[in-house]
């Protein structure tokens, strides 16, 4: 196997994987979220994380060890959509990570602790910008895949 397919493989593995944390997150994180959910929930925001630090690592490796010339990335207006995409992604996904930590918090101090429904609430509307998000990246990649975007 040489090394542009093993590239392309970990990348979109873990991007699936990443989407599908998401979706785990996102079922989870319901009204009445107390103690073994909760913990399930923060066990799989740390799955998240890493996951997205393998997501940057994959595609970092893709661009500038690939087979295509990393100037065909960087010089695409696709390629940027997706990566500003990935950003505000990442920065949706802290509010919902911050308040897991709390909750977390509460729970250790607090073994009956039950997460108010308007912070789940709040959270959950970060994670549906996530969603939106995640929706659209592909599309992006679509395109670029296609060269469009290419200066």
């Amino acid at each position: 196997m040489d090394i542009d397919l093993g590239l392309a493989m970990a990348h979109h593995l873990a991007v699936f994987s990443l989407v599908g944390i998401v979706a785990v997150e996102f079922a989870l994180l319901r009204p009445g979220l107390g103690s073994a959910p909760l913990k399930r929930l923060a066990m799989i925001d740390r799955a998240y994380g890493l996951l997205a630090i393998l997501v940057v690592v994959a595609g970092l490796m893709r661009v500038f060890m690939g087979a295509t010339d990393a100037g065909y990335y960087l010089g695409n207006h696709a390629f940027w959509g997706k990566m500003v995409l990935f950003v505000l992604v990442g920065l949706f996904s802290i509010q919902p990570t911050l308040a897991i930590l709390g909750w977390a918090k509460r729970l250790k101090a607090d073994p009956g602790y039950v997460v108010p429904d308007a912070e789940v609430a709040r959270s959950r509307r970060f994670l549906h910008l996530e969603i939106i998000g995640l929706f659209l990246i592909p599309l992006f990649a679509a395109g670029m895949a296609r060269g469009y975007g290419a200066a």
